[in-house]
């Protein structure tokens, strides 16, 4: 028998086996970051540890510590799916029902999965990391609002209705405030971004 032949007709056999092993693979990782992300929202930041991850995920414990090296790895990583997540949500809000409609969503939305982006978003201050996640949801959220306005990203106006939406969001999540209020704000502070500046045509 040709060993050549032989060589070439057991490789084909060799290929798919590996993949099964990857795509299971895959598969554990997104599991162990979904129940990270889960944990965070209904407990908060110190609700996340590799043991408690490994619980929700229906995982032995090595499994988490195999993906997720630290547990600032895994706060990192669910708090980068969660603003990815919310960045989603709310473009597609927007999209449907305006910036006007954003109090609403707020409304709708899950309370305890709001707490849980503030509080790590609070707590990016102290990591640089999580820092950098943060600044990935305002830019996104920026940018969200400079292309439903039709105005440059840079433009003052942009940035200050920002600040203004993420500043009735957080109280409403917080300290739960009527959403009238926030209602009424929201209006005020979109007229104002959107009337004619000096210098501009109308």
């Amino acid at each position: 028998m040709n060993p050549h032949l032989s060589n070439h007709n057991s490789t084909p056999n060799q290929q798919p086996t590996q993949q099964p092993s990857q795509e299971r693979s895959r598969r554990r990782r997104t599991t162990l970051l979904n129940a990270a992300v889960g944990l965070l929202t209904e407990g908060g930041f110190n609700a996340v540890t590799h043991r408690a991850v490994a619980q929700r995920a229906h995982l032995p414990l090595a499994a988490t510590t195999y993906y997720f090296a630290s547990r600032d790895q895994l706060l990192a990583e669910a708090f980068a799916q969660l603003v990815e997540t919310e960045l989603a949500t709310t473009r597609d809000w927007v999209t449907h029902h305006g910036l006007t409609g954003l109090t609403d969503q707020v409304a709708t939305a899950d309370r305890t999965r709001q707490l849980g982006l503030w509080e790590l978003y609070v707590h990016a201050g102290r990591d640089p990391v999580l820092q950098h996640i943060a600044r990935r949801w305002t830019d996104g959220c920026v940018r969200l609002v400079a292309d439903t306005l039709g105005l440059p990203e840079t433009d003052p106006r942009v940035r200050l209705l920002y600040t203004t939406v993420s500043t009735l969001w957080l109280e409403h999540v917080v300290e739960q405030r009527p959403l009238d209020e926030a209602r009424a704000l929201l209006t005020l502070a979109l007229t104002h971004a959107t009337r004619s500046t000096p210098g501009r045509n109308p």
